[in-house]
């Protein structure tokens, strides 16, 4: 088997995209919508630093019920 190449833009993106579909998976899983959850496209292009998720904006309501969820995930430590 060969060791793996250098990671591509394409690869990088890909794991950015995977991350987002995880984290939105799991904020469903507690009833939590963000409409605006996507990736920064500005962070594509940088050298330095992966494509960053962007969490966006939410209602006040919905940021309520994302620090409930937090609240209620740091207990469980």
């Amino acid at each position: 088997m060969e060791p793996p190449g250098p990671r591509t833009a394409s690869d990088v993106v890909e794991e950015a995209e995977a991350a987002r579909d995880e984290l939105h998976a799991a904020l469903s899983e507690a009833g939590i919508l963000l409409p605006s959850l996507g990736l920064d496209p500005v962070t594509f292009g940088c050298d330095y630093l992966p494509p960053l998720v962007d969490l966006g904006r939410c209602s006040p309501r919905v940021a309520r019920e994302l620090a409930a969820a937090l609240r209620g995930a740091g207990r469980g430590r």
